[in-house]
């Protein structure tokens, strides 16, 4: 950088004030200096926070509509069942869903003095979203990249965690803005989990999403493959409307583990519609046993077994 360069770099960080003129010794930091200092004190708060959670997965999908909300949401439910305590951070700005799939869809996060308190979704688990924080969930936020990344880097300084054993972060579809911004914004997390289904088109995208994650060095704890045939309520026999085990196969060829299939069956549609949970036993049985399956293999990957 050149002399002049780093000269007017000065000038603009302890430009004088209008209020300054009567004594030109005197000099206020600018408005950029204010900025730096603050971005500075966030950075602070979110390594504060962080450092209070064991564990940070990120949830990513390579397209949309294969189920990924579903699968995170549900993965909080079935770890705090097991007495680990969990967040659940929606990093969807456009599309935020969790608070509906969770039964919370119309509360409010509210402010303390701690930071902004998370809306409790059940024992042990609680979450955050854009949602929590409008009166209209319907209005769409229309919002570019950078006040996108700022909102969920506040999220992550700001929100009031607490200790927890898991932070679980539903990231929207594909690898932009908000999957990136978390990931590059969380100190050391543990790494992503993927959400796909069976046919061509979804696995095409997947491998999109696996690659994004070994560009940035993020380790892939596995492949979920959702909707992995419909189970017929009569006869109780799967019939693969998307094709089955396409993900597993993908997994295996690249080297990254796959941690469970889950199937579709009658009523799942309707319960999470009502915010109702699918690792119950009020959830159709194949369901909520390849819920069970996911999080021993999930916790396996992780390396810890109980809360």
């Amino acid at each position: 950088m050149s002399n002049d360069n780093s000269r007017d770099e000065w000038r603009d960080l302890y430009a004088p004030r209008k209020d300054d003129e009567g004594d030109p010794q005197r000099r206020r930091p600018s408005p950029t200096l204010e900025r730096m200092k603050q971005q500075r004190e966030q950075e602070e708060r979110l390594a504060q926070r962080m450092a209070l959670i064991k564990h940070k997965i990120l949830v990513l999908s390579g397209k949309g509509g294969v189920g990924k909300t579903t699968v995170a949401a549900n993965l909080g439910r079935a770890l705090a069942a097991r007495h680990f305590s969990v967040g659940l951070l929606d990093a969807d700005i456009h599309g935020p869903n969790l608070p509906l799939l969770l039964g919370v869809e119309g509360q409010h996060a509210e402010a303390s003095e701690m930071g902004i308190r998370p809306v409790v979704a059940g024992t042990n688990l609680i979450v955050m979203s854009v949602s929590l924080l409008t009166d209209d969930p319907s209005q769409p936020v229309v919002w570019r990249g950078p006040l996108k990344a700022a909102l969920l880097r506040q999220f992550l300084s700001d929100v009031d965690w607490g200790p927890l054993d898991f932070l679980i972060v539903d990231n929207p579809p594909g690898t932009g803005d908000e999957p990136l911004t978390a990931a590059q914004s969380i100190p050391d997390p543990d790494g992503v989990l993927i959400v796909s289904l069976p046919q061509a088109v979804s696995l095409l995208d997947c491998r999109k999403a696996i690659n994004f994650a070994h560009a940035l060095g993020l380790p892939v704890l596995g492949l979920v493959e959702n909707m992995s045939g419909f189970v017929c309520p009569h006869c109780g026999r799967s019939v693969d409307l998307f094709g089955s085990g396409g993900a597993e196969r993908m997994a295996r060829q690249l080297g990254v583990p796959f941690l469970a299939r889950i199937p579709m069956a009658v009523g799942v549609q309707a319960m999470t519609d009502r915010g109702q949970s699918l690792v119950g036993e009020d959830a159709p049985a194949e369901v909520h046993q390849a819920f069970d399956t996911l999080v021993d293999n999930f916790l396996q990957q992780i390396g810890t077994s109980g809360g």
